[in-house]
Order: C-alpha cells, then structure tokens, then sequence
C-alpha cells in the first residue's frame, strides 16, 4: 500500500513539474510578444483586400478606395511617421498589384457570364468595368439585352420580354427583323400599345411589315376595352375589434394586367400585409372582376418595390384586355387623362381630369405626377390613361381634405422597377449613403451617412457631384437628385459606382443594399447633431457653450425644408433639448429652443418634425 501511494505521489510531482516548465514557457513566450511592435492597421486593410480580391473583386476594388482614403498614396505625405519610404512603396506596389488582379478577375467573370448567357450577369459586371473605365471586348449592353429578351420569348414570358426589348432598343440593339419579331409577338398576346411601339420602330428601320400587323397595331382600344383590364383588389384581414365590437377588416384597392399569364399591378400599400413581416395578423388576397356579387378569385404577391409603392400580383384569372407597359410617355401640364378603378368598390369607375403637374417629389425615389382626376379609396393601384390609350401612371395618393389633389407614380418608373419585382420578393435597390440638397447648381452632398459606401470613401458633405459613372449630372423634371436617383436606380446593389465630385475627386465604390428608410439606420448610428441637416435641414456649428447642454449656431438652412418652413435662418443661436425617433410611425421630432435673428432674439421652444422616407438620398 506504501508503495502504491508512493508511486501515485511520484506521479503527481512529475505532472506538476510538467505544468510549471510549461506555464514557464507560455510566460516567456507572452513577454517575448510583448516586446513585439503592434502591426499597423494599415496591413489589415491589406490583408482584407487579398481575402476578397479573387473570390469578390468588386469589394476588393472598394476596399482599395478606403485604403486610399485612408492612406494615400507615396508622396502625399499620409506615410505613418515611422515608416522608412522602403515600406510605404512596398505597400502602395502591393496595393496596384491587388488592383490589377482585381480588374483581371473581374474581366474573365464578364467573359465567362457571356459565355454560358448569363446576360443580366454579363450587363452587370460590364457596368463595373465602365465604372473603372475599362471597355470589354465583347461589351455590348444591348446585344446582351437582346439575347436576354429573345429567351424570355421562347419562354412565353411576353411582360419580360418586351420589357427586355425596349431597353435593348435604347442601346440601338434592334434591328429591322427583331422589330418585327416583337410586333408579330404583341399582336399574338393582343397588346395594341405594345404593337404600335414596335410597328414605330419597324417604320424608322424601314422593315417590311405584313398588312395583318399593321392593321391591328395601328388600331385603338377604347376606355370601355380598357375597364376590362382592370380588377378590384380586397385584402381580407379578418375581425377587428375596437371597444367591443367587431367588424370586417378590409383594404381595398385596384390593380390592372399587365400580362395574359394573370400578372397584375396595384400598390405596395394595398398589399402590404401580405408581405410586411412586422404585420402579424391574418391577410388573404383575392381579386374580383365584375361587381359585389362576382366570385372572388385568389391571388398572391410575385415582388414588390417599396420606395416606388409598386407591387407585381399573379391570379389564374385570364383577362381579356391587358396593358401596355412599355410606352415611354412623358405627360405634359395641361394633357387630358382618364383614371380607372374602383373607388369605395365600385369596379370599373372611370373618371377624366388633367395633369396638374409633374415633378413633384412624394417618394423615396424619383418623381411623380400630380393630377385633378377624381380618386377615393379603392382608386389606389388603378392606372392613368392618356387620349391615346397609353399608359401615363399608376394612382398611389389622394389628399382626401382637398378633392383634386391626386398623384400617380409615372408609368416610365413602373417599367423601370418591373424587372426587379418579375424576379420575385423585395426589389433591392442600390445605396451609397448620400443626403442631397437641390441647388440652382446641381445636387449638393448635404450629409454622408455613417458605415456606407460613402463614408467607408470618405466623401465630404458640402460639395456637389459633378457626375454619376462618367455621365454628367442634367437636370430633369424632378431636378438633379430626381436624375441622379434614376441613373442609379438600374444598377444592382454591389456593382461598382464612379462619382466625381465638386472636390475634383472621382472615387469609385461598391454599392450597398438600399435600406428600407435609409434616415432611420443613419439615426440609430449617428448623433442628433449631425441628423439635424438630413432629417431638418439644419447645418450646425458650435455656439457658446452651456452649462450642461452644447449650443450652437445655425451655420445654413436649407431652402424648402422643414426649418425653412418654420422660419430658421443662418446664425441663430439654437439649443438641442431632445430628439425622438418613431421608425414604426416613420417620422422623427427635435425639441430645440432657438433665437430667431427675425424676431429679435426673442428665445422660442419648438418642436420640428421630419418624415423619415425622405426623398433627397442616393
């Protein structure tokens, strides 16, 4: 027994020896590391490019950017003061020998999508390479778009197809036997607009067309046709109950087709608890197409896009009339149109009114147009006809206090978002995280949103931008950040973006997923100070300090926003007392004490509020 506890003692002292050498060892190796200089963040970054430099080479490329942005480049005095200039060209060749791997793995995933037809893949690789100025050997924008929409017709996929054609044919990619092809097409699916579109194009091409064609596409649909395009939307949302009663909870809105397969359009809003996770109560989809007493028809959502307040529905309904989408209509101020839907449920309401303008800036994205047409509820999601039976706009709002205050999304932007929403799901629209100001000069950055593409670049607020991937900023109806929006608005979320802006600087990022409220995320991530210039329009700079809370000086306000309109200007001494974000209700508030230089100093409290689906961003 001696014996044993002598051996099992043995043992114990050697383990315990063991662990003593060892703890000896971890200890001089820790002291060893820690005379060991930290690495500079600057190999990290370097790092991080390598790791995305072959399997992701757009965010390489941005990668890059920051790494410029952060460091510059040798010679511009940026070099980390311990830096031998040995290891600063060590590192800025490392960089351009990333960059051109980056471009090389970029170009041979253009060649390959070409290669196995993936067009849509091979466009949006191709607009990334542009944006770096680098020309593809088999660049062509349009011939892709053309491949793409000849599949879509052997598909008999009609809606996808001639979406697909007309863009082709802004690239010039059409020729004399694809005008016809698609005439021959539309006729076939009995889409008058969409023939006459083509018979055009087959005319300025010199093509010969059969008389048959011609015929039917020169033709014109009446408003009677029309009404039989076009359905009732109910959203069924069971029983509500408030103070004790129940009753039926019903959304109703209007929708019209767009394609014989039972594909429809009406709005996000009238939809969207179909499809709003937050939304956590019953909701069924049914269409009906004559009055009360008609069947109603089970439908379902296909995508939707809710910056536009568009959404793509699908019933097995097959509808005698169906809409034309691909008519490029420019309404003018003045111009007749019809509206079609079923306001309060009553289907098939037509009613005739104006223009009353155009331009005006309701949405995230883009503009709309305001009309004098009568609409109530139930008008929403029904479209806006002009005097030749084309498509003008989709209704989406009324001012039910003022009767004549109306507004239809355009139809141009409807064929824009179609393809997002064919695809099905959320359409994602791309973001760089950018606040802008409309100025008689161009779009003014007014904000960078923190942890966006932009800020990671390091663009300053206070300069305008000069132009979006090479293409110079014009002004449109809607102004410079209508057209900005709209040129952005193709691309995918993740491709490359060049912008040059006032600064003289070109910087070339990847685009982020648009939030769905940009101003929302920005807030969670920011200080009320800075969200005072996006959200209020207040451009603040520091004041007298208080005793316990910072004051400021308004340093600009930006004409037309909500400080404007309660009468701020430049230098007023302002104090922040509060600030409030609603991201349920979509709306944020300030409490401010200011003293307005136009009331004589005299110090007033106010409380300003903003919508947070703000339409100035990019």
């Amino acid at each position: 027994m001696d014996l044993l506890n002598t051996v099992k003692n043995s043992k114990a002292e050697a383990g315990l020896l063991v662990l003593v050498l060892l703890s000896s060892c971890i200890s001089a190796r820790s002291a060893e590391q820690r005379l060991v200089p930290p690495r500079p963040t600057r190999d990290f970054r370097i790092e991080q490019i390598e790791e995305a430099v072959d399997t992701e080479p757009e965010k390489a490329i941005h990668l890059i950017g920051m790494f410029e942005a952060m460091y510059g480049g040798e010679g511009d005095g940026r070099a980390d003061s311990d830096d031998s200039g040995d290891r600063w060209r060590a590192a800025t060749g490392m960089i351009s020998a990333l960059r051109d791997r980056a471009v090389k793995n970029l170009t041979e995933r253009q060649v390959a999508a070409v290669a196995e037809k993936r067009w849509d893949d091979a466009a949006s690789l191709e607009r990334s390479l542009s944006a770096l100025g680098i020309s593809v050997e088999n660049g062509a924008n349009g011939a892709y778009l053309l491949a793409e929409a000849k599949e879509y017709l052997d598909g008999g996929n009609d809606l996808a197809a001639f979406l697909t054609a007309v863009r082709a044919e802004r690239y010039g990619a059409l020729g004399a036997e694809d005008a016809v092809l698609f005439l021959e097409r539309a006729v076939k699916a009995r889409q008058r607009r969409t023939a006459a579109h083509f018979l055009n194009l087959a005319g300025s091409l010199q093509a010969a067309v059969p008389e048959v064609l011609r015929s039917y596409a020169e033709g014109r649909d009446s408003p009677a046709d029309m009404i039989n395009g076009v359905a009732t939307v109910i959203i069924d949302r069971g029983i509500k109950v408030e103070r004790g009663m129940g009753f039926n909870d019903r959304v109703l809105g209007s929708a019209f087709f767009v394609d014989a397969s039972g594909l429809l359009v009406t709005n996000y809003h009238v939809i969207a608890s179909e499809v709003d996770p937050g939304y956590e109560g019953y909701s069924r989809m049914y269409i009906r197409m004559g009055d009360a007493t008609s069947a109603r028809i089970p439908a379902k959502v296909i995508g939707w896009d809710k910056t536009l307040d568009l959404a793509l529905i699908k019933t097995e309904y097959k509808s005698p009339y169906v809409f034309s989408v691909v008519d490029r209509v420019s309404p003018r101020v003045g111009d007749t149109i019809l509206a079609i839907g079923s306001p309060v449920g009553l289907e098939k309401t037509v009613t005739m009114g104006i223009v009353s303008a155009t331009g005006r800036r309701l949405l995230q994205i883009g503009d709309v147009i305001q009309v004098d047409a009568a609409v109530n509820h139930g008008n929403s999601g029904g479209p806006v006809i002009d005097t030749e039976g084309r498509l003008v706009g989709i209704v989406f709002a009324g001012i039910e206090q003022f009767p004549g205050l109306n507004f239809a999304v355009p139809a141009e932007r409807l064929a824009a978002a179609l393809p997002g929403m064919i695809k099905g799901g959320k359409a994602k629209r791309p973001w760089l995280g950018l606040t802008l100001a409309e100025t008689p000069a161009g779009a003014e950055i007014l904000y960078v949103a923190p942890l966006t593409p932009a800020a990671e670049l390091h663009i300053p607020d206070g300069v305008s931008i000069k132009s979006l991937n090479k293409q110079p900023v014009v002004r449109q109806n809607g102004g410079f950040i209508t057209a900005l929006q709209d040129s952005l608005f193709q691309n995918r979320p993740g491709e490359l973006v060049a912008l040059e802006t006032g600064d003289g600087r070109l910087r070339v990022m990847q685009s982020a997923e648009r939030p769905a409220l940009p101003l929302a995320e920005a807030a969670k991530l920011d200080s009320r100070e800075r969200m005072a210039a996006p959200l209020f329009g207040i451009i603040l700079q520091n004041g007298a300090a208080g005793k316990f809370t910072p004051s400021y000086l308004i340093k600009k306000v930006v004409r037309g926003s909500v400080a404007d309109e309660a009468g701020l200007s430049a230098q007023d001494p302002l104090l922040i007392r509060g600030f409030k974000l609603n991201e349920k209700e979509g709306y944020a508030l300030l409490d401010i004490n200011v003293k307005k230089r136009s009331s004589g100093y005299f110090e007033t409290s106010m409380q300003l509020p903003a919508q947070l689906d703000s339409p100035d961003t990019l």
